[in-house]
């Protein structure tokens, strides 16, 4: 298991399989969320995780292609592209400093 503070964290990447649709979505509430925290929210594909990013979220379905990807990096996958638990664990961690484990 790998734990990560929030307040660590200055990029996040939604990592995709196909660059459109729901993936986006989930990006700019992210955006949004964080508006005011020191954070970078990027969206790229699962295949070209950036080397400067802090943590990875992606559908469960990705996951393991992300950790191959970026194995250095924590990986928070999660089921539904809107209101899922594991997304609003992360908002939090980043806006209170709490740790996050992945």
């Amino acid at each position: 298991m790998t734990t990560i503070n929030g307040k660590d964290i200055r990029k996040l990447v939604i990592a995709c399989d196909a660059g459109m649709g729901s993936s986006v979505m989930l990006a700019g509430q992210l955006r949004r969320a964080l508006k005011k925290q020191p954070v970078t929210v990027e969206h790229t594909p699962v295949d070209s995780i950036p080397a400067d990013a802090d943590v990875v979220v992606c559908h469960t379905g990705l996951a393991e292609r992300a950790r191959r990807g970026a194995p250095d990096v924590p990986v928070v996958p999660f089921e539904v592209y809107l209101g899922d638990p594991a997304v609003d664990k992360v908002i939090k961690a980043i806006k209170d400093g709490g740790d996050l484990s992945v």
